[in-house]
């Protein structure tokens, strides 16, 4: 990566100051954004309790509050602290991602780094650190090696934030196994995630308490925007933040295990993940933050040319409609030698750099239903209808990489027994991708997806991949904290409620307003396998009962709208071919060199434009929820020069329920001075080309 400080001085780039603490009570502490409009403060209240609160413009955006700990085998840090030191410093950076939205990031804050210590007992000490950028804050806990502190097992974690209104939210319910929840809207003071419970459509679900899942997104009735996260999460159980709905409150309720009286175990040093806050004045802006990204350490993994985002085909979809099956049960099984080659045809023909194949190893009759899931998948031994070695010879003669896909049942101990093999055998045929799955209860009985275990396995998975230079896709994952920074093989993860639930859910699927709330909500965590590109809306002849809930449009648009580096193109390619909308899959990038969003409001609509690297193209995606909508967009994000405007639209007539297919394709010769139209029918969307003229 090619990072590089700006030119400051010296005096700017590192504020240092230290000060004891004296008898009296220690004044707040404050720390500004660079732009001063963002200010953290910390204090102590009257009995020794550290807190802290956040303004944004002078104006109050989280309350006074508390901050503390409590552990299975000593004392809780809470009461009797005291401020010992301070240290301060302005920082800066532009670093290069290798693949992601934007090529370079701006990486400038304030940081204010406090000592805590207890008066009196174990006299214990951490230390509390903010980040203070633009855009956002982080802050976390830092526990140095000291004689009172060595094996920690914290039984939870009091992170609290004050609200100071009752605002509305966008949320999902802290499930401690899954993410794949509709979102729902209403004021903070009527959460109720206990009602999510006994989901029909989910194979896994635990929700313990009134809580929610992060990223969990907000507005003010002054219109101010936050959303609430956590980054760099590494050996620590993920959170949830559990509501109070009289004293408009949050505070963490971290993920725990049934196995153990707590929920994090860890050994001094070490420091807990940063709890972010994301502040905008227009919904766009949280989308272009990069937060999240620049509060996680810089790339460990080195020269990482090995990284190549791409389009990608699978033998999947039609598993979901039930076309075929993944197992050799009856007569219909998808993973056959000849089918991947007919896929690996159409890939090779159309550009779509990778296939996918699910179900070619044995175990999957043994696996739906079935409560005893250890030993069924050995990830090596394929069907005997599927020659591995002839599907990939045929994918190399045709220049289509694969990917592979391991489904571990979430029986994770037989999983990590067996990743050596595993992937073994996939540099052995010159697999560059991997897509995992943990579907079902996890095993060991006890744990939970999003608890410590699990990160731990997460983040086992993620370095394993990267010995053997392996792009990684993650379903059923904890949800995504930034860790691509630290290791760019991390490259996407499912962690939301995806494309699948339309071919088989028995709750009508997802609704048009879905992917508008999920572009401010999950996607602030990270990138997202949404699987888009459905032509086949209805899903006729195989699911008639069901179908996808947006028009043909939308589902174009979504492969800007939606980021992933890997992207797939996930109907069958019968819907595909000789389709003249299937062009703008064909053209439309994967990798940016920036992205903007253009406008938006939650749950509504969004339209986000994006430069592809190398190539000087751009792309632009819109969607809407129910509502038609209509748009006019200054295309003053081009460069100069003339521009082939291919416009991929909803028809007049068009209508995500009652005539979704319908669309258009008009063409047209644009500079930055012109302006676009764009009339969304409800469900729909807009997908545009903007492919660079070079005969000026």
């Amino acid at each position: 990566m090619n990072v590089s400080m700006k030119a400051l001085p010296a005096a700017a780039l590192l504020l240092f100051s230290l000060s004891m603490n004296s008898c009296q009570p220690h004044p707040p502490e404050r720390i500004a954004s660079p732009n001063g409009k963002l200010m953290a403060e910390v204090l102590l209240l009257g009995n020794g309790q550290l807190a802290y609160g956040v303004r944004y413009e002078d104006e109050p955006v989280i309350e006074t509050s508390v901050l503390g700990f409590e552990f299975l085998d000593a004392p809780p840090l809470s009461a009797g602290l005291e401020i010992t030191e301070r240290a301060s410093r302005f920082f800066s950076e532009r670093w290069e991602m290798p693949w992601g939205e934007q090529r370079y990031v701006d990486n400038t804050y304030n940081e204010m780094r406090l000592g805590i210590r207890e008066r009196q007992g174990l006299q214990r000490s951490f230390f509390l650190v903010f980040r203070v950028y633009d855009d956002g804050m982080g802050f976390r806990f830092e526990f140095p090696e000291q004689e009172h502190m060595d094996r920690v097992l914290i039984t939870e974690e009091h992170t609290h934030f004050r609200l100071t209104g009752d605002h509305t939210v966008w949320w999902t319910p802290g499930d401690w196994d899954i993410y794949e929840h509709l979102y729902s809207s209403t004021p903070f003071s009527q959460i109720d995630a206990l009602s999510k419970r006994n989901h029909p459509n989910l194979a896994q679900s635990f929700i313990p308490v009134n809580a929610v899942n992060t990223p969990v997104t907000m507005k003010t009735a002054g219109g101010l925007y936050l959303s609430f996260h956590e980054a760099a999460l590494i050996d620590y159980a993920g959170i949830t933040l559990e509501i109070d709905p009289v004293n408009l409150q949050m505070r963490s309720n971290l993920v725990g295990t049934e196995r153990e009286d707590f929920k994090v175990q860890r050994h001094t040093p070490f420091h807990t993940p940063w709890r972010t806050l994301q502040i905008a004045s227009r919904a766009g802006d949280l989308i272009e933050s990069k937060l999240i990204v620049n509060l996680n350490e810089p790339n460990k993994l080195g020269d990482v040319s090995w990284l190549r985002p791409t389009k990608y085909m699978g033998i999947w979809w039609e598993m979901h409609i039930g076309k075929s099956t993944w197992g050799m049960e009856g007569s219909r099984h998808g993973a056959t030698t000849g089918n991947a080659r007919y896929y690996i045809d159409f890939a090779a023909e159309h550009g779509i750099g990778a296939l996918l194949i699910e179900g070619w190893y044995t175990g999957w009759e043994h696996w739906i239903g079935h409560h005893d899931r250890e030993g069924i998948f050995d990830f090596v031994t394929p069907y005997p209808d599927f020659d591995l070695e002839e599907v990939s010879s045929y994918a190399r003669e045709k220049g289509v990489d694969l990917v592979m896909h391991h489904e571990t049942s979430s029986a994770v101990t037989t999983y990590e027994a067996q990743m050596d093999t595993a992937f073994a055998l996939m540099s052995h045929y010159g697999y560059d991708y991997l897509k995992t799955g943990y579907v079902g209860t996890i095993i060991p009985r006890g744990e939970y997806h999003h608890g410590q275990w699990m990160v731990n396995h997460y983040m086992r998975v993620i370095k394993k991949a990267a010995e053997h230079q392996v792009m990684l896709n993650t379903h059923e994952p904890i949800m995504a904290t930034g860790l691509r920074r630290t290791y760019p093989n991390d490259a996407t993860r499912e962690g939301l409620r995806g494309q699948e639930f339309n071919a088989w859910a028995t709750d009508g699927g997802n609704p048009p307003g879905h992917l508008p709330i999920v572009a401010f909500t999950r996607m602030l965590a990270g990138p997202i396998d949404y699987t888009p590109g459905i032509f086949n809306i209805k899903i006729e002849p195989y699911r008639p009962e069901n179908r996808v809930n947006t028009t043909l449009a939308q589902q174009l648009a979504l492969y800007v709208v939606i980021y992933s580096p890997m992207q797939m193109v996930a109907d069958l390619p019968r819907y595909y071919e000789d389709h003249p909308a299937f062009q703008f899959i064909k053209d439309v990038g994967v990798d940016w060199e920036e992205s903007r969003v253009l406008g938006g409001e939650i749950g509504e609509y969004v339209t986000i434009v994006r430069r592809e690297r190398d190539t000087g193209n751009w792309f632009l995606g819109s969607i809407t929820n129910e509502a038609g909508r209509e748009l006019t967009i200054p295309l003053d994000f081009l460069e100069d020069g003339r521009y082939a405007a291919i416009l991929y639209a909803d028809a007049e007539d068009a209508h995500w329920e009652h005539n979704p297919t319908a669309y258009r394709i008009e063409e047209f010769e644009v500079d930055r001075t012109s302006e676009m139209f764009l009339k969304l029918a409800p469900g729909g969307g807009a997908a545009i080309s903007f492919l660079r003229m070079h005969n000026d």
